[in-house]
């Protein structure tokens, strides 16, 4: 076993997929299959089920993922540690985000990464904000971008980008008057809802609202991708609850009707999370840095929204 091999596996069991690891490896994926055959006749174990939706973990594979991830971290922190000493921003930094906001933040991150670190490596994982933050407490990821996180004694929490909640509902037929700009939370209550499962941090901000409000939900299903809620909603099955830049990530807000929820209103606190025990390097406060800079950057999909 050599680190090369174990980072393949690695990767190949994060994505789910040879082919989308070998583009984030920047390796062909011939090699990369063959990396993996390497690993796994050295350990006589099978570690991935091929099909054809991709890949999945075999028992053996589950128990080598955990150890495989500690160790590469163990070895990043190692090269940015001896970095640290020559102060240089050099090493991998690897960043979670969630996928509300990860579509308008991934290139924009990647240019000044290119631009700015050019020794360093990043990867961007996607996540809920939940699954982030186990993931950076965890070490699988270095920092993070979470939406309304619960405390914890492993991580530090910096608040970003404060939004509101909005109802998300199809646009009307042409011809059809519109709604307002707002809804009243009240006004919720006889509306067929599509929400995240419950751990989800906006899931629980909703639910608790409408709880000290007495306002009954109705929710109709759970979905836990906000992109297939968005489709979903398009295709008017239901209706959603989120923030405005899901929708404006999404690429479909033509099709949609963003209305903030008042009385009262929600609001949404978009936070950076790092680890609370690991020292920064020089390469994770220029990561912390460039997220900082680029969120005060975005545009306010609100304003968009009410514009249009």
């Amino acid at each position: 076993m050599n680190l090369r091999q174990l980072e393949s596996f690695v990767r190949v069991a994060e994505l789910g997929s040879f082919s989308k690891a070998a583009r984030v490896l920047d390796i062909a994926q011939p090699a990369l299959s063959r990396q993996v055959r390497l690993l796994e006749t050295d350990l006589r174990e099978t570690l991935l089920l091929r099909n054809g939706r991709g890949v999945s973990l075999t028992p053996a594979g589950r128990r080598l993922f955990d150890h495989g991830v500690q160790i590469l971290q163990q070895v990043a922190q190692a090269r940015a540690e001896l970095g640290a000493q020559r102060d240089a921003p050099v090493g991998h930094v690897t960043i979670g985000l969630p996928p509300s906001i990860g579509r308008r933040l991934t290139q924009p991150l990647i240019e000044a990464f290119r631009a700015q670190l050019p020794r360093a490596r990043v990867t961007l994982i996607e996540g809920l904000s939940a699954y982030i933050a186990e993931w950076i407490a965890s070490g699988r990821a270095d920092l993070g971008l979470v939406y309304n996180p619960e405390p914890s004694a492993a991580l530090e929490f910096t608040p970003l980008l404060r939004e509101p909640l909005c109802l998300v509902q199809p646009r009307p037929p042409r011809g059809r008057r519109m709604p307002g700009d707002t809804v009243p939370l009240r006004e919720l209550r006889d509306v067929p809802l599509i929400l995240p499962e419950r751990h989800q941090s906006l899931r629980r901000l909703l639910e608790s609202q409408a709880t000290m409000a007495g306002v009954p939900l109705r929710i109709d299903c759970e979905v836990s991708s906000i992109p297939a809620i968005i489709d979903l909603v398009c295709a008017r099955i239901g209706n959603a609850v989120l923030n405005a830049s899901a929708v404006a990530a999404s690429g479909r807000a033509a099709e949609l009707v963003v209305r903030r929820i008042v009385q009262p209103e929600l609001p949404s606190v978009l936070c950076l999370a790092q680890s609370a025990t690991k020292p920064p390097t020089p390469l994770t406060r220029e990561a912390r840095r460039m997220l900082t800079d680029l969120v005060a950057r975005l545009p306010s999909p609100a304003r968009k929204a009410r514009s249009r």
